[in-house]
């Protein structure tokens, strides 16, 4: 939806939905245990806007953020349209690195999605035990588009 059309609860869930299945990177933001922030765009694949999947370093500032602190921000937007053109979601989530419990079903979301864009896809092996990498996930708790005066709209229940 770009700027200058209207939104209301009724539609921003599908707007954003709309958004989210548009973009293959999310900025992630994160703050250190003192406070210091630090965004980071990050390939992800979503669960109906609710729970936001990626795969990242343990190492990486990011990923060591979240586990001193693990509410995170996060950003999907297309920087290609021009200005005014743009759609936006933005999210107000907990995120954590994805325990042994949950890890399939994680990786079946983001497989999923990169099966859709022609990626290879990734085993528990590839972010479990001695692997570099880990899967992350993002819980939302609230989720907003952009009404017509740039003013956020939270997205309803669906």
């Amino acid at each position: 939806m770009a700027v200058g059309e209207s939104v209301d609860a009724g539609t921003a869930l599908d707007e954003a939905r709309r958004v989210v299945a548009a973009n293959a990177y999310m900025t992630l933001a994160t703050a250190d245990a003192d406070g210091r922030p630090w965004a980071t765009p990050v390939w992800f694949a979503a669960l109906d806007c609710a729970d936001f999947v990626w795969v990242s370093r343990p190492g990486a500032r990011h990923s060591a953020n979240i586990t001193g602190r693990s509410a995170v921000g996060i950003v999907v937007f297309d920087s290609t349209v021009a200005v005014g053109g743009a759609a936006a979601v933005y999210v107000e989530a907990e995120a954590e690195e994805v325990g042994p419990d949950d890890r399939a079903a994680a990786l079946a979301v983001y497989n999923g999605r990169a099966q859709e864009q022609g990626i290879a896809s990734w085993s528990e092996r590839d972010v479990s035990g001695a692997a570099q990498f880990r899967i992350y996930r993002a819980r939302a708790s609230r989720v907003y588009v952009l009404d017509e005066h740039d003013g956020r709209v939270e997205v309803g229940e669906g």
